[in-house]
C-alpha cells in the first residue's frame, strides 16, 4: 500500500500542497511544472542527473555503522547514510544539481535561491558555477552571522549573497525575499532548497533527493539482507527527510520518524516544532502544517540550527503525519548539542546541528530496541560550518 498521492500534475499529497500565489507568478511556475514533467521523462536528463551525482558530487554516499556508539549505548544497531560526505558537505546539492540541469535544459542563465544554514546557497553557488550561471542567494541577516564560512564559500564560487533585515532576518525572511524576487524578475530561475513551496516544487526536490533513499535501501539490502526496523531524519522544510522516506514508504514493517527542532523547550515557545505544535494552514504558496500567532500570520521560531527554523513544513509530511505513516518528534537545543558531541568523540564524525537533531533521537531510541534491530539516520549534512557558532556557545 502506498500514502504517496502526489503527482507532477496535481502537486498534493493528500489534502496538502498546491498553490495558492499571486497572479505574476502563475505563469513561470506553470512552465516550470511542464518543463519537469517533460525533463523526468527524457532519458538523456536523467542520465546527465545521474553522471553528475557519481563523477561530481561523489555518490554513493557511504552507510556507515556505529559500532562504537552502539557499544555504549546498548539496544540497537545504529546506521549513518552519510550525506555529510557529498561534495559541498550536505544533501542539498542533490537537489541543486537537478533544478540547475532543469533551468538549464529551459534556457535561463541566472540562478535566485534562498539558504539558511547555507548549505543550500553553497550548492546553488556550486552549480551556476559549474554550469556558468549566475547566481544570487537570498539569507537572513541572523543567519549570514551564525554561518560565515559557507557566506564566504558562495562568495568565492561567484555568488552575491544578499543579507535579508526583514522580520527575524531568518530562513522564513529569506524564502520571501526569494519570492519576491522572482515575481520582480520570473524569467530568472527560482532554485528552492527544500520540499516546500508552491508546485511544483516539494515534488521536484521529492524527486532529485530521492536518489537518498533508494541508495539506502539498496545499501542496508546488500549488507544486511533485510530492511532496517526504523528511520529517522531531521525536519525542518523536509528535503533530506522525504529523501531518505521515499525509499521505505511501502515497506509497513520500516517505521518512519522525523525529528524537528524544540529549540528552548516547547514550552517556552521557542521553538520550531511544525508538525508537532502546529496546524494546517497556507504559507508561501502551499498548504501545510504552519506555526502560527494569534493573526493567522506565520509565528516567530527558534532554533539552534540555521536550517530548521521554519514555521512551516513540506506537504509530503504533512500527509505522512495525518495518514499516520510516519511519526514526528521534538528535540531540544541541548539534547542536539550533547548527540553532536558524542558522535564526535565515539566515532570520528561531525555531524551539523540539523543531523544532530536526528541523532539525538536515537540515542534516546537505540536502548529501547533489542539489539538485532537496526536504526537507520540520514546524517544531512557535515559540522563544519558550525564550528564558530559551537565554540561561541561553549566559549
Amino acid at each position: 500500500m502506498t500514502v504517496m498521492t502526489s503527482s507532477v500534475e496535481t502537486g498534493y499529497f493528500g489534502a496538502f500542497g498546491g498553490r495558492f500565489v499571486p497572479e505574476p507568478l502563475e505563469r513561470p511556475l506553470e512552465e516550470l511544472a511542464s518543463a519537469f514533467a517533460e525533463a523526468v521523462l527524457d532519458p538523456d536528463f536523467e542520465r546527465e542527473y545521474i553522471r553528475l551525482m557519481v563523477e561530481y558530487v561523489g555518490r554513493p554516499s557511504a552507510l556507515t555503522e556505529c559500532l562504537n556508539l552502539g557499544r555504549q549505548l546498548g539496544g540497537g544497531r545504529l546506521f549513518l547514510k552519510r550525506e555529510d560526505l557529498n561534495h559541498t558537505g550536505a544533501h542539498k546539492i542533490n537537489n541543486a544539481i537537478g533544478q540547475a540541469l532543469l533551468a538549464k535544459r529551459m534556457g535561463k542563465t541566472r540562478l535566485i535561491a534562498e539558504t539558511g544554514a547555507g548549505m543550500h546557497g553553497t550548492a546553488s553557488a556550486t552549480v551556476a558555477a559549474l554550469m556558468g550561471m549566475e547566481c544570487v542567494v537570498y539569507m537572513g541577516a541572523v543567519d549570514v552571522e551564525r554561518q560565515a564560512p559557507n557566506v564566504s564559500r558562495m562568495k568565492l564560487m561567484g555568488a552575491k549573497v544578499v543579507p535579508v533585515t526583514q522580520g527575524q532576518g531568518v530562513l522564513k525572511d529569506a524564502v520571501n525575499a526569494a519570492l519576491t524576487a522572482y515575481v520582480e524578475d520570473p524569467e530568472t530561475f527560482y532554485l528552492l532548497g527544500s520540499a516546500v513551496g508552491p508546485h511544483p516544487y516539494p515534488s521536484m526536490v521529492r524527486h532529485f533527493q530521492r536518489i537518498i533513499g533508494r541508495e539506502a535501501r539498496e545499501q542496508i539490502m546488500a549488507r544486511e539482507g533485510r530492511l532496517p526496523d526504523e528511520i529517522v531524519a531531521c525536519v525542518g522544510g523536509g528535503s533530506n527527510a522525504i529523501g531518505l522516506f521515499s525509499g521505505f514508504i511501502d515497506d509497513q514493517s520500516v517505521s518512519i520518524t522525523g525529528v524537528e527542532p524544540a529549540g528552548k523547550g516547547l514550552e517556552t515557545g521557542e521553538h520550531a516544532a511544525t508538525l508537532v505544535a502546529g496546524a494546517p494552514g497556507i504559507i508561501h504558496g502551499f498548504k501545510t502544517y504552519v506555526l502560527a500567532d494569534d493573526q493567522g500570520e506565520p509565528a516567530p521560531v527558534y532554533s539552534i540550527s540555521a536550517g530548521l527554523d521554519y514555521p512551516g513544513v513540506g506537504p509530503e509530511h504533512s500527509h505522512l503525519k495525518d495518514s499516520g505513516r510516519a511519526n514526528y518528534v521534538a528535540v531540544t537545543d541541548k539534547e542536539a548539542l550533547d548527540a553532536f558531541h558524542l558522535l564526535c568523540r565515539t566515532e570520528g564524525i561531525i555531524p551539523a546541528l540539523e543531523s544532530s537533531h536526528a541523532l539525538a533521537y536515537a540515542l534516546k531510541r537505540l536502548p529501547q530496541m533489542q539489539k538485532d534491530q537496526i536504526l537507520l539516520l540520514n546524517l544531512s549534512g557535515r559540522g563544519d560550518k558550525d564550528m564558530d557558532q559551537i565554540m561561541a556557545l561553549e566559549a
